[in-house]
């Protein structure tokens, strides 16, 4: 057959042909139906789950499908514990467990926790725990609760909780924990195979992994109460729904055991009594010496000089109240010397917490950096401002914004510790109209800190809206190096009235008598103002710029207007926190009040979600369905009191099912 087109136009026409032809033969790529989302199930034990006598010491479990144990040493926990852990390990459809060796007569629970998956999806079998007894009688009595952080209630994950037969307050740190399971990601637990008896509950931060309280350094919570684990026969619910309506279709009721106590709530923390050495000690600059200790101190080391009797005051101390950060500023004489030589005295205590003086003797050298050949030596300016002693003049660094907020003083800081200081030198002017004039009536010019000499502040109630001007004159101060400050001319200005909004908490709730301070907190959790409870329950936030605002109580049951953790070794708790349950949006000049009982909302949920570090693993079906919450909204996510969120176990009275399928 002759083409009657021209040799191109035949060409193009025989190719669209060809595509035409490959296109209609490709086949597609299935979509293999929708993702397993189905947990692996267990099919067979060796021995059966709830064996008696069981010698074998080889246990294997047998699943439905291809499963791997995620990091079994660190997530699969044994009781009763031993020094010998039972080896843990997955092939194929099978997890194995092998022991050293078995105990007569006793109850064994390996609790896998979420640690067995599949090998294809990664989902996830929840909470899954294996039972025998190598005696006649299996111990099958429990108890569950939550972990949490006592200072921010955030779901403690991965902790070790534990209980003790021995009530003594010596066996949690001296005997390893006698049962023990671990948190979940909501900070969930449950102790299995308990026998009839009195307990202890612990929670445990690991570190050495003894299974014992052993280093003050551990997180730890502890139960004021002594536990008795009990059952009863209860009923629960499952609700079959219909696929095509999606209405419920049928109940039937069931018989359940119920195991309690379900609800025990421990708050960890950490000990403020730590072990105390000496934890660093450097030069920075020819001009100071610093040492940090591990922790505070009730008392200043002793320093002396060495190989210069003559000197008994080696500089100016700059530090903080807790006196576990020291700086001295060295005077001219020993900042001239290269190296120095300074024996310190202190009180040191061993991992046991025993105290014993000791002295030191340290080197402390004034390090030059090396300079390359053609390239210029670089110093950061405040260190060549406080390590250059040939200057004459000094500078005043203002340590406040060009925006200044109308309740808050000023602060300003000279590089070195100031030596005198001419309060005449110092004026704040106001801008009235177009001119600068003096205020009317008198600021306060004053140190913030006894302890910070380089510091100064002046407070003055100042107005809304209105401009300023700081104006230091030259030779104000001198330094403790005799150099003298340089003029400073700084400008800044308040914000308006309407820019500013408050908050009022009406708390209802606190135990009688009991002091207690707000914390007005971020986005992130953290501490923005702080303000006592009044005794009418009142807690007042002025000058609030417009934002999303979170809040925490604090009972302070000493009343000394912070927060105090607590100490095992004097059986003290630590302070109760307690969380208002949702955001407040604070509008631009708005007055909110807001309601708070205190208890309106159970503890373990009154942290709002937004907020939550420590957030639990959302199903992986859900992870595409769960946006967050509204920035613009004050509602989160609403308690449910159907549920249980203590019991891992108990997953609601509504079992869900679909008849009418296919």
């Amino acid at each position: 057959m002759k083409c009657k087109h021209t040799g191109a136009w035949c060409a193009i026409t025989i190719f669209t042909i060809i595509l035409l032809m490959t296109a209609c033969a490709n086949i597609g790529t299935p979509t293999g139906g929708p993702r397993d989302e189905t947990p692996p199930m267990l099919v067979k034990a060796d021995p059966a789950p709830g064996a008696l006598n069981v010698t074998n010491k080889k246990m294997t479990l047998t699943f439905n499908e291809l499963v791997n144990v995620k990091d079994a040493f660190q997530n699969v926990v044994v009781s009763p514990t031993s020094k010998s852990v039972p080896k843990v390990t997955s092939m194929g459809r099978r997890v194995i467990i092998d022991f050293d060796s078995l105990s007569p007569n006793t109850t064994y629970t390996v609790d896998f926790g979420n640690s067995i998956e599949d090998v294809n999806e990664a989902n996830k079998l929840q909470g899954f725990s294996y039972t025998f007894s190598t005696g006649t009688t299996l111990d099958s009595l429990r108890i569950s609760g939550r972990v949490l952080s006592a200072r921010n209630l955030e779901p403690q994950q991965q902790m070790i909780v534990g209980v003790q037969s021995n009530l003594a307050d010596s066996a949690f740190t001296s005997q390893r924990l006698l049962r023990v399971a671990k948190t979940d990601d909501r900070g969930r637990f449950t102790i299995r195979g308990l026998a009839p008896g009195k307990y202890r509950v612990f929670a445990l931060g690991d570190n050495d992994n003894d299974l014992k309280y052993s280093s003050p350094e551990e997180a730890i919570a502890f139960y004021d109460a002594i536990v008795e684990p009990s059952s009863k026969p209860a009923e629960a619910f499952d609700t079959i729904y219909n696929e095509h309506t999606h209405e419920i279709d049928t109940i039937i009721p069931r018989g359940r055991t119920m195991f309690l106590p379900n609800d025990i709530l421990l708050r960890t923390f950490t000990s403020d009594v730590r072990q105390q050495y000496m934890k660093k000690y450097e030069r920075l600059d020819s001009t100071r010496v610093f040492i940090k200790f591990n922790t505070k101190a009730e008392a200043l080391p002793d320093i002396r000089l060495l190989g210069y009797p003559e000197v008994t005051n080696i500089g100016t101390l700059e530090t903080r109240k807790d006196l576990d950060s020291l700086v001295y500023w060295l005077p001219p004489g020993l900042a001239s010397i290269d190296t120095l030589r300074l024996e310190v005295g202190y009180t040191r205590t061993d991992p046991t917490l025993k105290p014993e003086y000791v002295t030191d003797t340290l080197n402390f050298i004034t390090h030059k950096l090396p300079v390359r050949k053609n390239q210029k030596k670089k110093i950061d300016s405040k260190q060549a401002a406080a390590d250059s002693l040939t200057r004459i003049t000094t500078r005043f660094t203002p340590l406040f914004s060009s925006t200044q907020e109308v309740y808050l003083p000023i602060e300003f800081e000279l590089p070195a510790p100031i030596a005198r200081l001419d309060s005449g030198a110092f004026s704040i002017l106001q801008k009235v109209d177009t001119i600068y004039r003096a205020l009317p009536g008198g600021y306060r010019l004053s140190m913030p800190d006894s302890l910070n000499t380089r510091k100064l502040r002046i407070e003055y109630p100042w107005a809304y809206d209105t401009e300023y001007q700081l104006k230091i004159d030259s030779l104000a101060a001198t330094d403790i190096y005799g150099r003298t400050s340089m003029p400073l001319l700084q400008d800044f200005a308040t914000r308006k009235e309407a820019d500013y909004s408050s908050l009022e908490f009406n708390v209802t709730g606190l135990p009688a008598g009991m002091p207690a301070f707000v914390e007005l907190l971020g986005q992130s959790d953290d501490v923005k103002r702080t303000v006592e409870v009044a005794g009418d329950g009142r807690a007042w936030f002025p000058y609030l710029t417009p934002g999303k605002y979170y809040a925490r109580i604090i009972l302070d049951a000493n009343g000394n207007g912070v927060y105090d953790t607590g100490d095992y070794t004097q059986s003290l708790q630590p302070e109760l926190a307690y969380y208002y349950p949702k955001a407040i949006n604070v509008r631009q000049n708005w007055d909110k009040a807001e309601p708070w009982n205190l208890f309106g909302v159970p503890v373990d949920q009154m942290k709002p979600m937004a907020i939550l570090k420590n957030k639990p693993q959302q199903d992986r079906h859900n992870r595409n369905n769960n946006s967050g919450t509204d920035e613009d909204s004050d509602e989160e996510e609403v308690f449910d009191p159907t549920k249980n969120p203590f019991d891992p176990n108990d997953k609601g009275n509504r079992r869900n099912r679909t008849v009418g399928g296919y």
